[in-house]
């Protein structure tokens, strides 16, 4: 189960660097095209008129799907924000609680927003919400990889609350120290 749960992970953080790149290659496409067309324009005095139709909607789908997918490999990995100055001056048992309060209601909130975002990309699927855009995209095709993140991360959280739960630290905590690198719990 492990090793299924790490993949999973491993694949929605891959995904979303790949949405990254998506959003670099589009941005660079059009750029070239606008290049294209003031080069023409000063050769020729007249521009092409070229465009990647609807880029700037395709960057911001991109730009989603990268956001959610990367989550929960971001929350594995120990990289979102945390404020760790209180929590550091608990003693271990209650800061344990304290890790179980916070990974209860990340998960509960993050569970209550999985749920909605799943509702919300059902509607747009049974209305057939298309985008406005030059090019018409359903709508529920980017609201399904916001959709897939936030189940990723819902998984993420509720296994770091079975592993806070039996008394293990959680896998986001990382040395926080300035000449040492992040150590992460194998699992």
């Amino acid at each position: 189960m492990r090793r299924t749960l790490n993949a999973i992970y491993a694949a929605s953080g891959a995904l979303a660097a790949f949405f990254v790149f998506a959003i670099f290659v589009v941005v660079l496409a059009q750029t070239l095209l606008n290049l294209a067309d003031k080069v023409a324009k000063l050769v020729s005095g007249a521009p092409l008129g070229l465009l990647l139709p609807s880029y700037a909607e395709f960057a911001g789908y991109f730009l989603a799907a990268a956001s959610f997918l990367a989550l929960a490999s971001t929350l594995r990995a120990g990289g979102h924000i945390r404020v760790n100055l209180l929590i550091r001056r608990f003693a271990p048992r209650t800061r344990r609680w304290v890790e179980v309060w916070c990974c209860t209601v990340a998960t509960v909130l993050s569970g209550y927003f999985c749920y909605q975002t799943l509702l919300l990309t059902r509607d747009s699927w049974d209305y057939g919400d298309l985008s406005y855009g030059l090019i018409a995209i359903p709508i529920w095709i980017p609201q399904s990889a916001v959709s897939l993140g936030l189940v990723i991360l819902t998984v993420a959280l509720l296994d770091e609350l079975q592993w806070v739960l039996r008394g293990q630290p959680p896998c986001y905590e990382v040395d926080e120290g300035l000449l040492s690198g992040p150590e992460q719990v194998d699992r």
